[in-house]
């Protein structure tokens, strides 16, 4: 019989000692029961700022966290554990469930700290813990209206400054008040907290250090928080991030050890005083420490599950460094920070033009790199926290043309740890590359685990690439060498107009399905024609040579552009007899638009003849291209609106309609912070401020979801069109074919940084180009769909059979479900099997 295991707690690290235990018990010694306090499974508190971005839950949530397919767990959600019974090895849960074990883990991890400020416990006070705590939060938030957008967030470590962050993205201004005399005192030191502070303060949050939060009152319906210093703060909210504390009172109560400063005493097995009790994480105190940071914990959790299967793995130094992006700031950490071992030295380069601070800890000999801190550039951060023997002068390691000074990943040990998260060392990622074949960044974070939780070893494991001869390959396919984004080149430079001419000039062979649609997509790109002209017609993917989307039954899809998805009467009458008179599904999209479904291939000239004439023009539906801008109704109807989100939408959908790009664009624009158009999970969207609107880029809503980056903040529109301009453009150029936004910007080198370098400041001097390129894609367009009507050569392709015209296809039938026709399958659609 498996013997039985109690886990109390699911977050990060319970979740972790589960999966760590399941991984290695291939005999199946052990049946777990997991108790958890959320309602939820395990997600990545790690990332809970990012929930604001959609207020999305399954965003964050932990890859098997609910065990579904493996019968070995059991999972309570909702219903911790309340009390243990050493004696009998009981635990006992809120609902009255009794469990016995054979062996119990503690995972309670830690509570929120909140200072004894009089008024803590007022209406509108909050902590910033768990994604129930910022669901409270954005309840609060909703009720603000202008000039009501004041926020105190108490605490100004990492807590405080995510809390500021989550703040600021609900359309908040936040105030930091930080009792020690700088930001971050744990990771950073004096000078890099004064350029974090800098920094911060440009981004539209006020700080204060060096000061404590003396009282908070209620005044006329808001707060009243008045700090040590005699500043008073007239809020909406408050929340306290002012650091955590292990839960420890399961232990306590049960007669467990605990530390003088809290924590339940584990020894380097994880294993408390009671032989059958563990503990990892938050709630353990180790040497008499407890460590407040994901990695320890991972850590802990390993050791625990292996040593449940009879191992003998202990808990080491636990590796305390961080590399954090807070507000759009990179702030980094590693080692002795601090300069607190005898003799140590400090080399400090502090570029106050360039907003960096970068400070490397070297023995009293300067061969021994000790720790290192960096504020506003953390480039060189990845290889030196794993650098130990210094390969000469520090100051070349992060001097102005430092990069890391020459030292790359062949000068790390194998044992050196690449991810930190993780715990995987360059060994393990060196032998997956060279013995399992992983040959891209995909294949090594499947296989190793690292850069899956933070992602700050991303670079390294791509530079462990190259080192170990990996080569990617940039060719589009067998028949062209070069990547799309020199075809690209070729075909903007030299003035090439047809496929044969370029696969002639630079290529092999007649071509594939890959490179065929690839060169289309330049050609249209560059507007060098109608899609359908001549030879560029067989180029095309099947939605494309049709300009309609073919469904699963062999008919078409009809979808007319609705510009911001407003519409008249007039033309949705039109919509309505169309679908009527064509025996047509319909249907409202999540895009905004009415599509309509079932419609023959000699049908659709017809339909589009007569949406033409009411007004329409082609949707691009079928196209990798611009498909909606959707929106909001904003300041035209929405209370909350602060700008005209409807009118922009319309405005953005009509300059970019018919953009062809390496893969299909999808926009919104938002009237206000409340985010109903989705913004942020778009290629591009815009959200209106105040003030002005902000622009996020490289947005994904799809199946690997990805929320878009902030560009710029707060602009004018004539600003942020030349931005979104610039941006499109840059992506059409330099993107692979088939690369959506998201994935572009992750692979891009210097990543949003650069994009940033690029289309504000014109780092690579193309954007006068970039700026003609669109005036001529906006001064050029023409429909496709009107085009085709007015050509006889185009409208001959839409014949069903060639021998029969107007023949309806005989496999397909329709019956009515819910009032409209859907299709029945009497065999393979004849337009398909073609």
């Amino acid at each position: 019989m498996p013997r039985k295991l109690v886990v109390a707690g699911n977050g990060m690290v319970g979740h972790r000692t589960v999966q760590a235990l399941r991984d290695r018990d291939q005999h199946g010694e052990w049946q777990v029961t997991v108790f958890a306090e959320e309602a939820r499974t395990a997600y990545d508190r790690v990332a809970l700022t990012s929930y604001v971005d959609g207020w999305d839950p399954a965003a964050l949530a932990l890859p098997g966290a609910d065990f579904a397919d493996d019968d070995a767990v059991s999972l309570h959600l909702g219903d911790p554990v309340v009390a243990i019974d050493r004696a009998a090895r009981m635990v006992t849960a809120a609902s009255g469930r009794r469990v016995r074990y054979d062996a119990l883990v503690l995972a309670t991890g830690s509570a929120p700290f909140v200072p004894p400020v009089p008024g803590h416990d007022l209406p509108g006070c909050f902590v910033y813990r768990t994604i129930d705590d910022l669901d409270a939060i954005r309840a609060a938030t909703a009720g603000t209206g202008s000039g009501r957008r004041a926020a105190l967030v108490v605490g100004g470590g990492l807590l405080g400054l995510e809390a500021a962050k989550a703040l600021r993205d609900m359309g908040m201004s936040p105030h930091v008040v930080e009792l020690a005399p700088r930001l971050m005192p744990l990771q950073v030191d004096d000078g890099g907290g004064a350029l974090l502070a800098r920094l911060i303060a440009e981004l539209d949050v006020t700080v204060h250090t060096g000061v404590s939060t003396q009282v908070i009152e209620e005044d006329r319906g808001r707060l009243l928080a008045k700090l040590a210093n005699g500043v008073e703060l007239d809020v909406d909210l408050v929340v306290f991030a002012a650091g955590i504390r292990p839960r420890d009172q399961l232990a306590t109560a049960a007669g467990l050890r605990t530390g003088p400063r809290g924590g339940i005493v584990v020894d380097e097995a994880c294993r408390t005083d009671d032989p059958h009790v563990y503990a990892v994480g938050e709630c353990a105190c180790v040497d008499g420490v407890v460590y407040g940071l994901v990695a320890p914990g991972y850590a802990m959790a390993e050791v625990v599950a292996d040593r449940l299967l009879g191992g003998d793995s202990v808990f080491t130094a636990a590796d305390t460094s961080t590399k954090l992006k807070l507000l759009g700031v990179d702030v980094a950490s590693f080692g002795d920070a601090h300069a607190r071992t005898e003799g140590a030295l400090e080399v400090v380069v502090n570029d106050a033009v360039a907003g960096s601070y970068k400070k490397l800890v070297v023995s009293d000999d300067a061969k021994t790199l000790l720790g290192g801190v960096f504020v506003g550039d953390a480039t060189e951060y990845a290889l030196l926290r794993s650098l130990v023997d210094l390969p000469g002068d520090p100051l070349t390691l992060i001097g102005p043309r430092g990069g890391g000074g020459g030292v790359g990943v062949a000068a790390l040990p194998d044992d050196a740890q690449i991810c930190s998260c993780n715990a995987v060392t360059k060994g393990t990622i060196t032998a997956a590359i060279v013995t399992a074949e992983c040959d891209d960044v995909p294949k090594l974070k499947g296989c190793t685990g690292a850069g899956t939780v933070c992602g700050s070893c991303v670079p390294m494991l791509r530079q462990l690439l190259g080192a170990c001869g990996v080569a990617q390959s940039t060719a589009l396919c067998e028949h062209f060498p070069q990547s799309r984004a020199s075809l690209f080149e070729i075909v903007r430079v030299t003035g090439i107009r047809t496929f044969s001419e370029l696969i002639t000039a630079h290529g092999t062979g007649r071509g594939c399905d890959i490179c065929k649609p690839a060169v289309a997509s330049i050609l249209a790109s560059l507007g060098t024609g109608h899609v359908l002209d001549g030879e560029r017609a067989g180029l095309q993917d099947t939605n494309d040579r049709f300009l309609a989307n073919i469904q699963r039954n062999g008919t078409y899809s009809v979808v007319p552009r609705i510009p911001g998805g407003e519409i008249t009467p007039a033309k949705l009458m039109v919509i309505a007899e169309v679908a009527r008179d064509f025996d047509l599904y319909t249907k409202i999209t999540g895009g905004q638009r009415i599509d309509l479904f079932g419609a023959r291939l000699e049908q659709l000239p017809q339909i589009w003849a007569r949406l033409v004439a009411a007004g329409f023009e082609s949707g691009h539906a079928y196209g990798k291209a611009l498909r909606t801008v959707k929106s909001c109704v904003g300041s035209t109807w929405c209370r909350y609106g602060v700008q005209d989100s409807v009118g922009l939408a319309i405005e953005l959908e009509l300059r970019y309609r018919g953009l062809r790009s390496p893969h299909k664009l999808k926009a919104a624009v938002s009237g206000c912070a409340r985010e109903c158009a989705e913004a942020r999970g778009k290629d591009f969207g815009v959200i209106a401020t105040e003030r002005g609107w902000n622009l996020y880029v490289g947005g994904n809503g799809g199946t690997t979801p990805r929320h878009a980056d902030l560009l710029v903040s707060e602009v004018d529109k004539e600003t942020l069109l030349r931005t979104i301009d610039r941006f499109l453009m840059f992506y059409i150029r330099t993107a692979d074919r088939l690369q959506r936004t998201s994935a572009w910007l992750e692979s891009l080198e210097g990543g949003l940084d650069h994009l940033r370098a690029v289309v504000l400041d014109d780092s690579l001097g193309l954007c006068a180009d970039l700026d003609r390129q669109m005036a001529a894609h906006v001064d050029a367009y023409t429909d496709e769909w009107a085009d085709v009507l007015a050509d006889p050569d185009k409208l001959a392709r839409f014949t069903s059979f060639v021998n029969a015209p107007g023949l309806p296809d005989p496999t397909v039938e329709f019956r009515a479900e819910r009032g409209q026709p859907v299709p029945v399958l009497l065999g393979t659609p004849a337009v398909m099997a073609r």
